[in-house]
């Protein structure tokens, strides 16, 4: 290998890897995890590795951290083969795998202790490390609970402190955020920048495109192949004076976004709350697009830049947008009531006197921190657990007392995979058509109706393991609507999907709650919320604020941020423990 610069901590030249159990021709080209990849991390700087899951951003730092061999080309850390010089390497780089590697039945303490003695630190140099560690990630008063019993966002914190043990130059973070709350992430990110502020350099993976904006330089990877590196600010510039807001009224929404998906001149087009937002292509103007409505100039975001760099080839089969009613709005009849719902955990009290009401055709969003008590909430409202006090009904049937029948109009889609991988995509169907007890005659017409709207079609006879992370998401919504039922349970169903995906899924999300369908939705991802009509957001067990999106987030305006995010006004919330 050639010397490498003093500033390039990491260098990787032509890099490609394939998995040996996978085939060597796939139909949609993904045998490959990587090919032809070439990036440097230079030192002191936080790097982005973005992408959807199955971009090959976990392939690559199991490449880095000397877990994988490369099948063509070359990488070195710190100027050494992660192969062959892995013992030297050992303290010099911290590496945090993306699933929680610790031991669930050790303290937070003894955790990160084994840490160190795996890794050989000295016990004089790590003790005075780890105190000041766990006060700065805010887990010095857990040092001696047990890290199974910690919330997902305070597992991440862990494993994150524990990797920085040793002061190592170069951290490895595969995914921290995954799955946590928009405060944890927020919790995890000041620790990396203390982190780089200390001398390290950091490699940070993320399916969260907003996360761009935290980083140094980025790195946008789809299908194996690099799509763009270098700054986030210029990674938006070419969108710049290509997006704009408009609001129609209500009934004319959904008919001005089939009318503007059909003008040559639009790149992206997608309903934002009460408005419609519009990325025009590269060449056309605003001036071109012949629209009632005035046209706002608006600032873009990085799902937009990932979208014009992807360009037409790699989106996603969607629901046809001609499949849209006329912009139905939620009825008076409540469908889901809850009353004092609660769940107890020994002494812990996960869901404290929840009361809901949710109307037929309403998209209702349950948003929360980690443990706040959504998960459980969610399940009890499904039929899945059961209440400690208080009462579900469903349609007006009591769950405690006829759960059975209840789940007979309710479809769920959980957020791990967990229909039959050793099944074909066809065998998943036909097997949970006749669960949920469909007529032969029935259930192939609605077979064939779904699979030529999900677009599985050329996937039938494929088994679900062979399936990309999008096509397994269709897939599992399919099996969820098989029966048409009247409510539909989604547990974070966008999560780790290309922003394509995305979008076909709130497409047809849409389409269902036109039609008078009654959605619950779980998300992380905050700019989701616009597509609710209604959400509530808790905290500790408890609803601490509840409303439209537009009006949750007027209310949490203040005079240094006049209009907050989404995710600014959870945080609002959060911190505010739901005083008004």
């Amino acid at each position: 290998m050639n010397p490498q610069s003093p500033q390039q901590l990491v260098r990787v030249s032509q890099l490609s890897y394939r998995y040996a159990d996978e085939p060597t021709n796939t139909a949609d080209g993904a045998a490959w995890a990587l090919q032809e990849l070439t990036l440097d991390l230079r030192a002191g700087e936080i790097m982005g590795l973005i992408g959807p899951d199955g971009a090959g951003k976990t392939t690559l730092l199991r490449l880095l951290a000397g877990l994988l061999k490369p099948v063509e080309g070359s990488l070195e850390l710190l100027g050494l083969d992660p192969i062959r010089d892995h013992s030297r390497l050992s303290r010099q780089v911290g590496y945090m795998p993306q699933r929680f590697s610790l031991y669930e039945d050790l303290t937070v303490q003894e955790n990160m202790r084994l840490c160190a003695r795996l890794r050989a630190l000295p016990r004089h140099e790590t003790l005075g490390q780890e105190a000041r560690l766990l006060e700065a990630a805010g887990l010095a008063s857990f040092r001696t609970r047990l890290a199974g019993k910690l919330s997902g966002g305070m597992k991440q914190k862990l494993a994150l402190i524990s990797t920085l043990l040793g002061q190592p130059p170069l951290l490895l973070l595969d995914e921290p955020g995954v799955g946590v709350d928009p405060l944890s992430r927020r919790e995890l990110w000041t620790l990396v920048h203390r982190a780089r502020s200390e001398g390290r350099s950091i490699l940070w993976s993320t399916a969260y495109l907003d996360e761009a904006a935290r980083c140094d330089r980025v790195c946008i990877l789809h299908r194996g192949r690099l799509h763009y590196l270098g700054a986030p600010d210029a990674l938006l510039a070419p969108l710049r004076g290509r997006v704009f807001t408009l609001e129609p009224p209500a009934a004319a929404r959904v008919a001005l976004l089939r009318q503007v998906q059909g003008i040559p001149g639009v790149q992206d087009a997608m309903l934002e709350g009460p408005r419609l937002r519009i990325l025009l292509r590269r060449n056309a103007t605003a001036s071109e697009l012949p629209l009632p409505y005035k046209l706002h100039p608006a600032e873009p975001n990085f799902e937009e830049a990932f979208i014009d760099l992807m360009g037409d080839q790699h989106r996603a089969t969607a629901p046809s947008v001609a499949s849209l009613e006329a912009a139905a709005e939620p009825t008076a009849e409540i469908v889901i009531r809850t009353e004092g719902l609660t769940r107890n955990f020994g002494s812990f009290v996960a869901t404290d006197h929840l009361d809901l009401a949710v109307h037929r055709g309403e998209i209702f969003g349950l948003l929360g921190a980690n443990g706040a008590g959504k998960t459980t909430a969610f399940r009890m409202m499904c039929g899945l657990l059961r209440p400690s006090s208080g009462k579900a009904e469903i349609l007006g049937i009591d769950l405690a007392r006829d759960a059975r029948r209840a789940r007979a109009h309710l479809g769920y889609m959980a957020q791990q995979f967990s229909l039959y991988r050793n099944l074909s995509v066809l065998q998943n169907l036909r097997f949970f058509a006749s669960v949920y007890g469909l007529k032969p005659s029935e259930a192939g017409h609605r077979i064939r109706e779904l699979a030529e709207r999900y677009g599985l079609g050329p996937w039938l006879h494929r088994n679900a393991a062979a399936l990309p992370l999008g096509l397994r998401q269709r897939l599992s919504m399919a099996c969820a609507v098989l029966h048409d039922p009247a409510l539909l349970f989604l547990d974070e169903p966008t999560s780790g999907v290309d922003p394509f995906a995305r979008r076909a899924f709130w497409q047809e999300i849409n389409a269902m709650a036109a039609k008078g369908v009654t959605i619950i939705v779980t998300t992380h991802f905050m700019d989701e919320a616009q597509y609710l009509h209604r959400l509530v957001i808790m905290n500790h067990g408890k609803v601490i604020a509840q409303g439209h999106p537009e009006d949750l987030k007027a209310a949490a305006a203040t005079q240094s941020h006049p209009q907050p995010t989404m995710e600014e006004a959870f945080i609002h919330y959060v911190e505010q423990g739901g005083k008004p």
